[in-house]
């Protein structure tokens, strides 16, 4: 994410950290860091510091949003307080916003100014909004209930744009509306967490939003195997296609796409999905790490074992036991594995 855009930073971790699967996806794909399991105390040994950022090891050592909204559900999930209010604290302390209950996308702490773009990353504003709404119920924490409902009042009028008699979720509040669409990106949709906005502060606030996001994520399947991508422009009520200025893939953002659908219980969204990848596995050779949906190039590596723990949720299969030493790839396995739903 970047006030223009790009979508660029994060994304470009993978190249190093791609491993092959087994044909059958069943967590032969392991970690280059021996012995450590895919549990939290494992990722927090790896990916927290004390202050509680959550550091991305693939990107020069830089913090998202993101990331701290992960940190936080993880530290929720396993029941860690003392991690939960080191990252919550460290996140409105360091990377929220002041004009608004919102976050700076990106944390650079080798850089003059660490916070010098100050766009948000839509999901990394849903995530944050759900683990403290659910912190604040779980632990009996005012500030937390207060904080959540404050951010997601925020996305609602900064991020929620009414066009073509759609109600669309903005990937960040600048850089992705021109006269001629609307780009967005698919793994944006956090199913859960809007679901649980919409019990939180009524259908009558998220309702239409999270209709409109269903019926986009069901056009938004293209080329022969009718699969999402990272991002997709969106020029009328029903015209969607991939977004021109990206490359049409989907690739290392859509993966998200069916850990969501999964996790949010809309499987049926993401059914174009695992017939692929049951494809493949039939086939006997290893998930790619993207396709181009456009011409049907599929990358020459695997999934990484974070994206092989989405493979695994979404087909029932396992998943690899080992946890990823990149900072993105952990993340999947993790969320993958994630028992809370609030």
């Amino acid at each position: 994410m970047t006030s223009d855009g790009a979508g660029i930073d994060r994304r470009n971790f993978t190249l190093g950290a791609m491993l092959t699967l087994t044909a059958a996806c069943n967590g032969g794909a392991q970690s280059r860091t021996p012995g450590r399991t895919v549990t939290w105390a494992s990722y927090r040994e790896l990916y927290l510091q004390r202050d509680g950022r959550i550091v991305d090891t693939g990107n020069k050592g830089v913090s998202h949003s993101e990331g701290q909204s992960y940190g936080l559900l993880f530290a929720l999930d396993a029941g860690d307080r003392d991690a939960f209010d080191r990252i919550a604290n460290w996140t409105r302390q360091t990377i929220a916003r002041t004009d608004m209950a919102l976050h700076v996308w990106r944390y650079d702490p080798n850089a003059t100014d660490p916070v010098a773009d100050h766009n948000n990353a839509t999901d990394g504003d849903i995530v944050i909004a759900w683990a403290l709404g659910m912190a604040g119920q779980r632990w009996s924490r005012p500030d937390y209930l207060a904080r959540a409902a404050e951010i997601r009042a925020a996305i609602r009028k900064q991020c929620v744009l009414d066009r073509y008699g759609r109600q669309l979720l903005l990937p960040g509040v600048q850089g992705f509306v021109t006269d001629s669409g609307v780009t967005l990106n698919p793994s944006y949709y956090v199913w859960p967490a809007l679901d649980a906005f919409a019990r939180l502060d009524g259908q009558q606030v998220w309702g239409k939003v999270i209709e409109d996001a269903q019926a986009l994520a069901g056009l938004g399947r293209f080329g022969a195997r009718h699969l999402p991508v990272d991002w997709m422009a969106v020029s009328g009520p029903s015209q969607v296609a991939p977004a021109p200025d990206k490359p049409p893939r989907f690739g290392f953002d859509a993966i998200r796409v069916p850990l969501w659908a999964a996790l949010g219980g809309k499987q049926v969204l993401v059914a174009d999905v695992a017939a692929y990848w049951r494809a493949c596995v039939a086939a006997g050779k290893a998930i790619p790490a993207w396709v181009d949906v456009n011409t049907g190039q599929e990358a020459e590596y695997a999934l990484s074992s974070g994206g092989a723990a989405v493979a695994g949720l979404l087909l029932g299969s396992a998943q690899p036991t080992l946890l990823a030493d990149d900072y993105y790839a952990a993340s999947l396995q993790l969320l993958a594995r994630l028992r809370i739903n609030g």
